[in-house]
């Protein structure tokens, strides 16, 4: 019998701390961290990843990486050389594997002013070292990570600005050696992966439709325009948000602007199994950039405090 994943931890930074809150099962409305953690003094966190056990972070900060203990005690640390000066413009990721034995991060080197291309280095999360380094192609300003749920395979997504998105992913070779793959577009931003492994989704960079593709072939499967959800695309884009609320349900996001010049957004239930249309979801935020579906029937957005507000909307379970 496979076990039960743990419940899945997320993080957010406030008042110069990593808060850690566990989605548990029965855990709803504005949570409370399960654990904090303080960074080193005068590190500033860019992104960071907690395992399961709520007993190590690791972060990432302009100029290195770094692993502690709850307790705050250094496990390790990594520093990007050459040192940057450049403050702005790239934003170095990191994220846990999915059995928390590597550390997968995401250097945009080439923003920062180093000197070389980006980097995509794996380290093992025990002692720091160097596992594996791709040399990447690109110029990105940061990457998100999306941790494969079943096979757990690394997607990377590195934005590059006006001139697109990079896909890229990564998994355990035969021989331990991580292998690399990159996917053949630079016009799509990774959205979500399905909570069964089977999908994943993208949006085009320009705005004009969004994508679900097969796993990990990235065929796809369908395509939807925005004159799919009737509208006019000549005044309606899909926002680079939303993700899977369940397994065979994702939330895709339409925005635009009024006739009053005032934005709007609305998000959109597909059923991926038929590639159709079949509804709409209300979400209590004012930034559809704050909406977060979590894969299990649940979402988050951001409380007036900066806590993580975690919703449910029973009907799903008898939506058409």
């Amino acid at each position: 019998m496979i076990p039960a994943p743990p419940p899945k931890v997320i993080t957010r930074h406030r008042n110069g701390q990593v808060h850690a809150y566990v989605m548990d099962a029965g855990a709803f409305g504005t949570l409370e961290p399960a654990a904090v953690f303080q960074p080193r003094a005068g590190d500033e966190v860019v992104e960071s990843a907690v395992r399961p056990d709520l007993e190590r972070v690791v972060y990432t900060t302009l100029n290195g990486v770094v692993c502690l203990t709850r307790a705050g005690d250094l496990v390790w640390a990594s520093a990007f050389e050459p040192h940057s000066d450049v403050r702005h413009g790239h934003r170095p990721g990191c994220a846990l594997s999915l059995d928390g034995r590597t550390v997968w991060v995401y250097r945009p080197d080439a923003m920062a002013g180093r000197g070389g291309g980006d980097q995509w280095v794996v380290y093992d999360a025990e002692s720091g070292v160097v596992l594996a380094r791709r040399e990447l192609e690109t110029v990105g300003h940061g990457a998100g990570h999306y941790v494969h749920p079943m096979d757990g395979s690394i997607y990377l997504d590195i934005g590059e600005g006006q001139d697109g998105s990079v896909i890229l992913r990564g998994t355990a070779g035969a021989g331990g050696e991580p292998e690399f793959v990159t996917y053949p577009w630079s016009d799509r931003c990774l959205i979500d992966l399905a909570p069964g492994g089977q999908q994943f989704m993208t949006v085009d960079h320009g705005q004009a439709d969004v994508a679900f593709h097969r796993h990990p072939s990235g065929d796809v499967l369908f395509t939807l325009p925005v004159e799919a959800f009737g509208y006019d695309p000549e005044d309606t884009f899909v926002e680079w948000s939303g993700g899977y609320l369940t397994p065979d349900t994702a939330v895709v996001t339409l925005g635009g602007e009024g006739q009053d010049e005032e934005e709007w957004f609305r998000c959109h239930l597909i059923d991926v199994l038929t590639g159709t249309v079949s509804g709409e979801i209300a979400v209590e935020t004012t930034n559809p950039y704050e909406l977060q579906p979590l894969g299990d029937g649940s979402w988050l957005t951001v409380g007036p405090d900066g806590d993580p507000v975690r919703w449910s909307h029973p009907p799903l379970q008898s939506a058409p």
